[in-house]
């Protein structure tokens, strides 16, 4: 496969930001999108070339296929890389790229619409020996077979719309009384949320955890997993910190758990980067679903084990092997990110505006994603992710240290932000101590409000 010479970024802001970066290190000239009022983003001033897409409603630019598909082929450009969100995990959107003979910076289309249904994707994790949560054995389709699967699992159990992700499409149920109610429900929000209004069912985890592992594979079957994540701290199933290593685990839970993912994305012939995610309680894993595509959160892993994610992503891409094995793979010291956001810390409220001062932290273990700077206007139509603050240090302890000091000194103005809530998480005793669970968050801010 011949050398990618020039990247379509398929995105915006700080993602967008990091792939240019990654990019301009290998030599690689970089194409912004844009949607008109995105067109004094920091992204599309620092790539080699720019193109606007559509307005600003991300339908019709961002998710535009057509549009982003003629831009590759306008500009000339190999490949595009997706970032996360909008189109990474569109199998039909891929397919179209690998039908122009375009590149696409991930795994094939076939394996997205594989992995993308909850569904398949359970069943392709229990043939490659993944641990899963118990569950239907396929889509459940009417009341009567809910109550019967729900019988046979027993309750609590959990609604999952099909094509369902981010957090939505989900239910719990704690009784048989709840289930008509929310069989219902569920059904209505995945037909008007995704299409889709297939629903299957898994056994409700009361205290988990969510941990994750980062894989890397080539196109010649060599393999890679980069350790673990938790991301246990969440709101409304969206993580608000992740750090790696995950330090609940043994060093034994860890390394069984690599070598059952290793074996797993061997069997499954994937190519790329990706991430298998996990519900973690009680010393068991249980796969919850592989997200085909670089994670928001990559920057933690990327800090504890010395490797640029995109590039390799790239180099993949173009049919280069990984050029090191498992063993190699060391790694070294404690990494945690911070989401923050233009929300009100307390209400979570989205709160667009302009940032009259922008001064992020510096010093040594300190990384800053993001696109803004002082003078730029948030626009209230995508996400409210505006930086990531990924910290790093010898161990935990101090990276918390380093984290307080790190979130002091950012200085965002003009817009309310998370970064009131995240000082408050670091001074939280159950947080430093890793007293914590999925709903630890929820609860705390239940309890806070109070």
């Amino acid at each position: 496969m011949p050398q990618i010479k020039k990247i379509l970024i398929a995105n915006r802001g700080e993602i967008a930001l990091r792939i240019i970066r990654a990019c301009r290190d290998m030599g690689i000239r970089t194409v912004a999108v844009y949607s008109t009022i995105d067109k004094n983003s920091a992204h599309v001033h620092l790539a080699d070339e720019s193109v606007c897409i559509g307005p600003g409603p991300a339908k019709d630019s961002y998710l535009n296929e057509s549009a982003i598909l003629t831009a590759a082929l306008l500009t000339n450009s190999d490949a595009i890389h997706p970032g996360y969100g909008f189109l990474s995990e569109r199998a039909d959107f891929v397919e179209k790229v690998e039908l122009h003979k375009l590149v696409w910076i991930g795994p094939n289309s076939s394996m997205i619409a594989k992995m993308g249904d909850k569904v398949q994707a359970k069943k392709t994790a229990l043939k490659c020996g993944l641990p899963v949560v118990p569950g239907s054995d396929g889509s459940v389709d009417t009341l009567e077979s809910a109550l019967q699967w729900a019988d046979k699992i027993g309750y609590p159990v959990m609604l999952k719309a099909s094509a369902g992700g981010g957090g939505k499409g989900m239910r719990p149920v704690l009784n048989k009384e709840d289930m008509a109610e929310a069989f219902q429900m569920t059904k209505r929000e995945a037909k008007a949320g995704f299409g889709d209004d297939t629903l299957y069912m898994e056994k409700l985890l009361l205290h988990p955890r969510h941990i994750e592992f980062q894989v890397l594979a080539d196109q010649h079957g060599g393999v890679v997993i980069f350790g673990e994540r938790d991301c246990s701290l969440q709101r409304k199933n969206q993580k608000v910190m992740e750090e790696c290593p995950a330090a609940s685990l043994t060093q034994k839970q860890r390394d069984d758990m690599i070598e059952v993912c290793r074996a797993a994305v061997k069997k499954m012939k994937y190519t790329n980067a990706g991430t298998l995610e996990f519900m973690f309680e009680d010393g068991k894993f249980y796969f919850l679903e592989m997200n085909t595509r670089l994670q928001v959160e990559h920057p933690v892993t990327e800090m504890v084990y010395g490797v640029d994610l995109v590039s390799e992503q790239i180099r993949v891409a173009q049919g280069e092997k990984l050029g090191y094995n498992q063993g190699n793979l060391v790694p070294s010291g404690h990494a945690i990110e911070f989401r923050i956001n233009a929300e009100d810390p307390e209400t979570f409220i989205p709160n667009p505006g302009t940032i009259t001062q922008y001064n992020p932290p510096g010093g040594l273990g300190i990384r800053v994603d993001s696109a803004m700077y002082t003078g730029y206007t948030i626009p209230p139509t995508y996400d409210s992710l505006i930086a990531k603050l990924t910290v790093y240090a010898p161990n935990r302890t101090a990276c918390i240290m380093r984290a307080q000091r790190a979130l002091d000194e950012f200085i965002i103005e003009g817009v309310k932000t998370t970064i009131p809530l995240q000082q408050k998480l670091l001074k939280n005793k159950d947080v430093k101590t890793l007293n914590i669970d999925n709903h630890w968050l929820e609860n705390f801010l239940a309890g806070d409000k109070k």
